[in-house]
């Protein structure tokens, strides 16, 4: 990766080119290679459906697949809002523009003193790396919401807050992005806005829709996913003699047979250890500088979904896009984390769409693919959090001053940064 700043004509380019490419891809997903049309299915089908029953003013609450917190509602009826597409091309449009808002952020984060436009050429040239499914799923969306959150931390503790808070409602993940905040202050001021506005736009969502909790029943009955560490563990054992069989449950393919609710348990266990692991850094670790929010963002998603019983190709997205945060900072420590997390979003390609039916049918070579994408993205947690704990010192050459923020009543105050390097 070049590490010299690309002029902004050339990115905005570059952008323009991948994402063209993008949507011929979608346009021509019908290929054996590109999925056979389920990549785009998920949009002009299921969420189409979901769209027909949110449109009446519920959110629904006895479909199984339904799994997602009450803001996913909004996401899925923007579309609606732009004349004259249909329900696909209007998602594809929206999608596209989060996309844009990611780029133009990271950019403009990217061009400040200090910064680097690092990141901004991460996100534009990784994403497409995931082919078409970015512009068929609705993580584009609540990426933008985390990375927006995230950039206005250090100016703006009101955004921040509010803009996790969103993120949070849209897919849960969101709210990790407050774990590095800054203690004291700024933490307070944070945290409080995040709880109002996630507060008041639940309450908006509850007087506005039916059963908007509805989803909490959903997740909880998911098992170990194909494409999970477990699932990777339970593939492996397939070849030794296991007897159990991958099923289409709860909107993914899931491992069925003895033993699999062991290593659901077990999934869930090493998330709680995560969890505590994150909390121990939070009450022992220190702020160290301009970064520190943005690699333990970054760490913390890491570490939630290398546990997590379900590790879908779309959880790509949101760690390209804080992965793209952090190498907005040339104080950060994830650097090298970023470039195994590309690398894992390339072979995430490889095992879908392209060879998904070795996957599910656990051939040595959809085994030995999952192995490989799994490994990298346990490489990367782990790495994450060790350079998080013990972050590496930047070049000299490198190190530049932090600009201190404008002092301001939702401002972080002097102290909340520490001095660079």
């Amino acid at each position: 990766m070049n590490r010299r700043p690309l002029p902004l004509a050339s990115l905005a380019a570059a952008w323009l080119t991948t994402r063209a490419l993008m949507l011929w891809l979608l346009a021509h997903d019908s290929g054996t290679y590109l999925g056979r049309g389920s990549v785009a299915r998920e949009v002009w089908r299921l969420y189409f459906h979901w769209y027909g029953v949110l449109s009446h003013g519920a959110f629904p609450a006895h479909d199984t697949l339904w799994q997602y917190p009450p803001g996913a509602g909004a996401v899925l009826l923007a579309p609606a809002l732009l004349p004259g597409l249909t329900y696909f091309q209007g998602f594809v449009a929206v999608t596209l523009a989060a996309d844009a808002v990611i780029t133009l952020a990271l950019a403009r984060a990217g061009t400040r003193p200090g910064r680097s436009l690092l990141g901004a050429v991460l996100w534009t040239g990784a994403l497409p790396l995931l082919l078409h499914l970015p512009l068929a799923r609705y993580d584009v969306q609540v990426t933008a919401l985390a990375v927006v959150s995230l950039l206005a931390s250090s100016r703006s503790t009101r955004a921040c807050g509010a803009f996790a808070a969103l993120g949070a409602l849209v897919k849960v993940w969101p709210v990790l992005v407050l774990l590095g905040t800054p203690p004291g202050r700024p933490t307070r001021r944070t945290w409080t806005w995040a709880a109002v506005t996630g507060a008041a736009t639940l309450g908006l969502f509850a007087a506005s829709f039916n059963n908007p909790l509805a989803f909490l029943r959903q997740q909880g009955n998911r098992g170990v996913q194909i494409e999970s560490l477990g699932g990777t563990a339970l593939s492996l054992a397939r070849h030794a003699g296991w007897p159990g069989t991958a099923r289409y449950r709860y909107g993914a393919m899931e491992f069925t047979g003895p033993y699999v609710s062991t290593v659901a348990n077990v999934s869930l266990a090493l998330t709680a250890a995560a969890g505590a692991l994150l909390l121990l850094w939070r009450v022992r670790g220190r702020h160290r500088n301009e970064a520190t929010p943005f690699d333990a963002a970054l760490c913390a998603v890491l570490l939630f979904t290398v546990t997590s019983r379900v590790i879908s190709p779309q959880y790509m997205v949101w760690l390209l896009g804080l992965a793209a945060v952090c190498l907005t900072s040339r104080h950060t420590a994830q650097r090298p984390v970023a470039a195994l997390i590309v690398a894992a979003t390339a072979v995430t390609t490889v095992a879908y769409p392209a060879l998904y039916g070795d996957v599910v049918h656990c051939t040595w070579t959809g085994t030995l693919l999952m192995l490989v994408r799994n490994g990298l993205l346990t490489a990367a947690a782990t790495l994450s959090f060790v350079r998080l704990w013990r972050p590496a010192r930047p070049p000299a050459a490198s190190a530049a001053p932090v600009t201190e923020p404008r002092t301001g009543p939702d401002r972080l105050p002097r102290r909340a940064l520490s001095p660079s390097p």
